[in-house]
């Protein structure tokens, strides 16, 4: 296997850094090819939820545990979501335009601004998902970091999955969910003459899936991600650090939604506007 070789120099990095300085690494540079109606114009990382994108929602729950550094790996459509960021204060807050003068805005208002630190890296139209956290390598300056996707959000607790990756000196953690059946669950009577329960989409309580939300540290990216730009992080690189016993779990029983679908996006916007959204742990 190439291994990739870091232009960062062992001693540059920060050792144990505190947690507002560890990067956070999204995947956002998917098509989103089976949320195609909400998706079509936007990248998926783009499509709101209560008006908001996913991933600010994503960004806001790792900023309720302390993390503010973010590096976006983007390819579909990156330059919408660049300027999503860009033009972020204006899309906030009230403020007037003098188009006879030099055409820049007076603000009226002063939104909180968010106190996000964020890196923009263009990982290519379809690379793969581990080839994306190798080209984004170079901005990640700490030995740990932490990595998600941009579709999907949960009550995880980070701080305390922080903490038992720590402890258990690994090279990866990955946190499991319990998976959601794809069909309805029907409870019956005795004789199986009569059902006396239906949900719908049931959480499995045995076994566990990959909830999307990991740390690392920076050796994993350095012995297990080549320099192959169709890389899947969710195919060798996972499966060889297992088999060498260095992916941890963190269990989470709480929630966890992924947004793969059109019905999902919709669902997750009827919760955020019914307030039934477990997901906000920030404070507005």
């Amino acid at each position: 296997m190439t291994t990739f070789a870091s232009p960062m120099a062992d001693e540059e990095l920060k050792i144990n850094p505190d947690v507002a300085d560890i990067p956070v690494v999204i995947l956002c540079g998917g098509m989103g090819t089976r949320l195609r109606e909400a998706s079509e114009k936007l990248p998926k990382p783009l499509v709101d939820i209560g008006g908001k994108p996913i991933l600010w929602h994503i960004m806001k729950t790792y900023e309720a545990h302390g993390f503010r550094r973010f590096v976006l790996c983007l390819g579909y459509k990156s330059e919408l979501i660049k300027r999503y960021f860009l033009d972020l204060r204006e899309q906030v807050n009230d403020f007037s335009l003098d188009l006879a003068g030099d055409h820049q805005p007076r603000f009226l208002t002063d939104s909180r601004d968010e106190g996000w630190e964020i890196t923009f890296a263009e990982t290519g139209l379809e690379t793969g998902t581990g080839g994306r956290i190798r080209r984004a390598l170079k901005y990640i300056d700490t030995d740990v970091f932490a990595l998600t996707y941009g579709d999907g959000i949960g009550d995880v607790n980070l701080t305390a999955q922080l903490a038992r990756h720590r402890e258990s000196g690994l090279l990866a953690t990955v946190t499991g969910v319990h998976p959601t059946s794809r069909f309805g669950e029907i409870l019956v009577n005795d004789a199986n003459t009569q059902v006396v329960e239906f949900n719908e989409k049931p959480t499995l309580a045995t076994g566990w899936v990959s909830g999307g939300f990991f740390l690392f540290q920076r050796e994993f990216a350095q012995r297990y991600l080549d320099d192959t730009p169709d890389l899947l992080l969710e195919q060798a690189p996972l499966q060889r650090v297992a088999r060498d016993g260095q992916l941890g779990i963190f269990g989470h029983e709480g929630f966890w939604a992924g947004m793969d679908t059109f019905r999902d996006w919709t669902d997750l916007n009827r919760r955020w506007d019914s307030g039934d959204a477990p997901w906000k742990v920030w404070k507005d």
